[in-house]
């Protein structure tokens, strides 16, 4: 028996109306939303300080009033992690929904993942749970099921282990199910969102992706008919490269191996996954610490015309003597050439120079910065504008993972009745150990070859976990995979991404993907919130790898 899985949400804030599109375009049994990220919780943990009763997202909630009738009718179940830091709190409210609304629905919860009152001077603190409490709550009858932090892929696993039967220990068909969350999980990546080839079809407005599971563990990634974008091998794979790292790709439930996932195209708009293989999880848990790490302030001088690098100079000296009154922590400086020559607009005739301040004490990057900026209106140089006046200092966030045994967690399904079921820590557990070195293809033969982008021939998509940021580069032939398995090696990429000369970069091959995984470590600092860099999440590294240049054999061009 097939089960299919909806999604209608990749992050917080995404499309409001893909609930409605998801229960209308086609056949549903389970429908998630994904709405946490690193970054949401540190905003939920602010919400709550400022209201104890908040911590959740509301944006569900107001989905739900216009759809709930919508999943009612058709019998489609609702898993999401929307409730953040406060799940109990959102189940209350989907229930006083559905009263006001007279549809008569059970609503469950989990809970568990709160380590907050455990580590002192943290904002929020959360384990990422499995899928078992979802599965516990569905096996009580609950018709929407809330959560707090999981791991994105237990949306899928925790639905797919309560149709099926699966209980703990049985690692290939988890497996499968944690590749298709993690499928899913980002919703239109999968269906040409954020695409390196988005030219191949139209994705102006991509649909959102579904998986067909099966008992064994497979599935096929599909979506409904008519909507926007595509499904193909190139989508799926570059979704199953987003923000994971080596061959292991670890989890509360089970360790999956993402170098034993085969994918065939299986007709228009249709992607099987099969083949993968699953192992005992590690013996800890995740838990995602976000606290306040201080302020932050920058201003962004405008440099437009001759001379540009002087004016930069000019500008600086004069900043650095008014900063050194008062130091901050930390200062950056970085110069944007977006100018050229005999320009025809004032824009690209125009540079941008970028201050970023940090530090503990607000006063000194608030108005010190801002000050000292705004002095030098009438007295620096020609042509002196800002894109906008600096403020007063923002707080700014800090990510960090800790570790914890699994038995520190008390994971429990709160079911509609009031029960509250218990449930078990895996019985058996695995350090996670990398997987040996795999073979690679034979090299192409020698022949001519040409300077060329790398995107010619490869696609990458690249994201961010704390402080490192991963790219997934993959092949689109055997040959081109035959080139760039033995082409792109980690000392490669360091000189083809000069910001990574300095850092820990590690390769991981997948053959049967024909990718190479790169983790480049600490090129985010302390994660998003803390904006160590002008793309904090590193989302366009992928594209910048793609647009250097190499010497490409021309039989692949």
């Amino acid at each position: 028996m097939t089960l299919r899985i909806g999604n209608a949400s990749g992050f917080y804030g995404d499309r409001f109306d893909a609930m409605r599109d998801m229960l209308t375009g086609g056949e549903l049994d389970v429908l998630t939303g994904d709405y946490l990220a690193e970054l949401t919780m540190l905003i939920l943990g602010r919400d709550r300080l400022k209201d104890p009763a908040a911590g959740y997202a509301r944006t569900f909630l107001r989905q739900l009033e216009e759809c709930l009738g919508l999943a009612h009718e058709r019998s489609v179940k609702i898993v999401t992690n929307a409730g953040g830091l406060n799940p109990a709190g959102l189940a209350d409210a989907v229930r006083q929904l559905a009263d006001r609304l007279g549809i008569p629905v059970r609503v469950a919860h989990v809970e568990g993942d709160d380590l907050t009152a455990e580590h002192p001077g943290s904002l929020a603190a959360h384990a990422y749970l499995g899928g078992f409490g979802i599965a516990e709550c569905l096996r009580a009858g609950a018709d929407i099921v809330v959560t707090g932090r999981v791991t994105d892929a237990a949306l899928v696993t925790g639905p797919a282990a309560a149709h099926f039967g699966w209980r703990p220990g049985e690692y290939d068909r988890l497996a499968g199910a944690v590749v298709a969350g993690h499928v899913l999980e980002c919703g239109t990546q999968a269906t040409g969102g954020n695409y390196a080839f988005f030219g191949e079809g139209d994705v102006r407005r991509p649909g959102f992706p579904l998986a067909e599971l099966h008992e064994d563990g497979s599935c096929v990634i599909t979506k409904h008919p008519g909507t926007g974008g595509f499904v193909d091998v190139g989508t799926v794979t570059a979704q199953l490269l987003y923000e994971t790292g080596g061959a292991r790709y670890a989890g509360p439930d089970v360790t999956a191996r993402l170098d034993s996932v085969r994918l065939t195209q299986d007709g228009p708009d249709r992607v099987r996954i099969e083949g993968v293989r699953g192992e005992a999880p590690p013996p800890t848990l995740k838990v995602g610490l976000n606290r306040l790490g201080g302020f932050r302030n920058e201003v962004v001088f405008v440099l437009t015309g001759l001379d540009i690098e002087a004016k930069a100079a000019l500008v600086r000296e004069q900043m650095d003597d008014a900063l050194a009154k008062s130091p901050p922590d930390d200062v950056r400086w970085e110069l944007v050439r977006t100018d050229r020559g005999d320009a025809d607009t004032e824009e690209t005739a125009s540079a941008l120079l970028r201050l970023v301040v940090r530090d503990q004490d607000q006063a000194v990057v608030g108005r010190a910065l801002s000050g000292a900026a705004i002095e030098l209106a009438l007295a620096s140089y020609p042509g002196f504008h800002v894109v906008a006046p600096p403020g007063k200092g923002a707080p700014y966030g800090v990510f960090e993972d800790v570790y914890v045994p699994h038995g520190a967690v008390d994971q429990v399904a709160v079911v509609d009745d009031g029960r509250r079921i218990h449930v078990a820590a895996p019985q058996e557990t695995a350090d996670l150990m990398d997987v040996p070195r795999p073979s690679l293809p034979e090299p192409l033969p020698s022949g001519p070859t040409r300077r060329a982008p790398l995107g010619l021939i490869a696609g990458a998509r690249s994201g961010d976990k704390g402080g490192n940021a991963n790219v997934g580069v993959w092949a689109r032939t055997d040959e081109a995979w035959r080139w760039l398995a033995h082409e792109l090696t980690a000392d490669r990429f360091r000189q083809l991404l000069p910001e990574s000369r300095e850092l820990t970069v590690v390769r991981h091959p997948l053959p049967n993907l024909r990718a190479l995984n790169f983790v480049v470590e600490g090129i985010l600092g302390e994660g998003v919130a803390a904006q160590h860099r002008f793309d904090p999440q590193a989302k366009a590294l992928g594209e910048w790898l793609r647009s250097r240049h190499l010497d490409i054999p021309e039989a692949l061009l």
